[in-house]
C-alpha cells in the first residue's frame, strides 16, 4: 500500500463522500434500515449518523480498507448502534445463506472489482422479504455525458480508489437478479460526470 493510499486517499474520499448534497442522498436511503443490516463499503463511516438506532439489531460493516477503521469507529460512539467491522471485500461474504434483513449499498459499487459479483453475494445473504437499500453514482443517460465518463475513468481510478464514474447501476442490479421496486434518478450538485445518482430498493 502506497502512502497515499493509506494516509491521503482515505481523507479525499472521506472529504468528497461527505459534502452536503450527498449526505442528503444517504439521508433517503438509510434510515429505511432495519433489523440485522450488512453495510457494504462502509469506509469512514459516513452513514452512521443517518442510522435510526431503534430500528436496527446489528451493523456489520464490511469493508477491505483498514485504514479507515479507526475513523469509522470515532463515528460511532454516541450512536447507539452496535457495529461489527469486517475487512472483505464484497465479492465472497463469509456469512450464511439469509442472514441479513437488509443491505446497505452507498457509494461503493462504483469501486468494487466485480460489482456483478458482490451484488450476486448480497442478494445471497438477504432473507426472504430483505431489502437492498442502494445510492450510488453511475453513468448519465446524456450521450455528450457518458462519452466523458468513459474518458476520464481510467485516469479518475489512479487517484480515487479505483472509482468507476460509467457503471450502468440498473443494468448491474439486473444482472445480479434483483428485482428494482423504486428506481430514482438525477443529478446532485456538482461536475455532471461524476454526480448522476441512482438510489431506491431492490428485492
Amino acid at each position: 500500500m502506497t502512502f497515499y493510499e493509506r494516509y491521503c486517499l482515505p481523507r479525499l474520499l472521506d472529504f468528497a463522500c461527505g459534502v452536503r448534497p450527498v449526505r442528503r442522498q444517504r439521508d433517503k436511503i438509510v434510515p429505511l434500515a432495519r433489523g440485522e443490516v450488512l453495510e457494504v463499503g462502509i469506509g469512514t463511516g459516513l452513514n452512521l449518523p443517518h442510522y435510526r438506532a431503534e430500528q436496527i439489531e446489528r451493523i456489520w460493516g464490511l469493508d477491505p480498507a483498514t485504514q479507515m477503521n479507526r475513523t469509522t469507529r470515532k463515528r460511532l460512539a454516541g450512536t447507539g448502534l452496535d457495529l461489527e467491522l469486517m475487512t472483505l471485500s464484497a465479492e465472497q461474504i463469509p456469512v450464511e445463506d439469509d442472514r441479513f434483513d437488509t443491505v446497505v449499498l452507498t457509494y461503493t459499487l462504483c469501486s468494487i472489482p466485480d460489482p456483478v459479483a458482490a451484488l450476486r453475494e448480497m442478494k445471497r445473504t438477504l432473507r426472504p422479504g430483505g431489502r437492498l437499500l442502494f445510492c450510488e453514482h453511475g453513468l448519465a443517460p446524456e450521450p455528450s455525458v457518458a462519452r466523458w465518463q468513459r474518458r476520464l475513468t481510467p485516469a479518475w481510478r489512479r487517484i480515487a480508489g479505483d472509482c468507476h464514474m460509467d457503471r450502468d447501476v440498473p443494468a448491474l442490479l439486473d444482472a445480479a437478479g434483483f428485482s428494482v421496486d423504486d428506481l430514482q434518478q438525477g443529478y446532485i450538485p456538482g461536475p455532471r460526470v461524476l454526480t448522476y445518482n441512482y438510489w431506491g430498493e431492490a428485492v
